[in-house]
């Protein structure tokens, strides 16, 4: 539920923040009219990630163990690759995504109404797809749906609070502090989809050591108990571990939190929507 929650706030958000940047625009700028044009644009791409959540599911239960196996160790490594590039993304041009989005709009507005509406369309495409892939390999992580399913929703209703809030500056957030700590979150999330992804591939075969063990604290915690599936959705601690899946675990932190965390990029901007 936590890690679900924690990637659906920050996902939420990153959106809610973009639709807010580009709705203040259109407005201080007295195009009104393009509204219902953007709305448009974020509707689909909202639709869009839906269906591709609904995709992903759907064609794992179709498939068979073997396939279902590779599926969920390609998907998994996808989703980090995916969501490494982003918090990085993130970093280093959240001072001037607001300039981008208002030169986008710009440009958009001398081509007609689907020209912006691609805009909306494709800036929350990127973050709708992410989220979705994200949370598909994290459920599989986790295991316990119903729990999961409340901390996504939970963590949407959220981000779609706190975006309408900052947009009507009703609340004051420190975007900077928010997105390097909710960024952290998911990188840590991200080395248990790795773990579980390079687990998946040991099954296959394809990987050694699927059986070399580091800890298997079974008798103690339940792989399905409520302590087991939240360790697992959130630090990507498996009950059974091998030395494979450690190493991988512990490499990845390494490789991604040391320069995450450096100085060097610039920090997200105090309130973007406000323009």
């Amino acid at each position: 539920m936590l890690s679900t929650f924690i990637i659906a706030l920050r996902e939420g958000l990153e959106a809610a923040l973009i639709v807010g940047i580009l709705v203040a625009y259109i407005v201080r700028t007295d195009r009104r009219h393009l509204l219902k044009a953007l709305w448009g644009g974020v509707s689909v791409a909202i639709a869009a990630s839906l269906a591709l959540g609904g995709i992903l599911s759907f064609t794992s239960a179709e498939l068979s163990t073997r396939g279902e196996e590779l599926f969920a160790g390609l998907t998994s490594f996808i989703a980090v690759a995916l969501v490494t590039w982003m918090v990085f993304w993130m970093k280093r041009t959240a001072r001037t995504l607001r300039d981008e989005l208002h030169g986008k709009v710009d440009s958009a507005v001398m081509t007609g109404p689907i020209s912006l509406a691609l805009v909306a369309f494709f800036a929350v495409l990127r973050e709708g797809l992410e989220t979705a892939l994200f949370i598909y390999t994290n459920f599989k992580t986790v295991g316990a749906a119903s729990s999961a399913t409340i901390g996504l929703i939970l963590g949407l209703a959220l981000a779609v609070a706190l975006g309408y809030l900052i947009y009507n500056r009703s609340v004051k957030l420190n975007l900077s502090k928010f997105f390097t700590v909710t960024g952290v979150a998911l990188i840590i999330v991200a080395a248990g989809v790795l773990s579980y992804g390079v687990h998946e591939f040991q099954e296959l075969g394809w990987l050694p050591g699927a059986d070399a063990y580091l800890w298997d604290v079974t008798p103690w915690i339940a792989k399905e108990s409520i302590l087991g599936s939240v360790l697992g959705g959130t630090i990507g601690f498996d009950t059974t571990t091998s030395i494979v899946q450690f190493i991988a675990w512990s490499i990845y932190l390494a490789a991604v939190l040391v320069p995450y965390l450096s100085k060097k990029g610039a920090p997200a901007p105090r309130v973007p929507a406000s323009v």
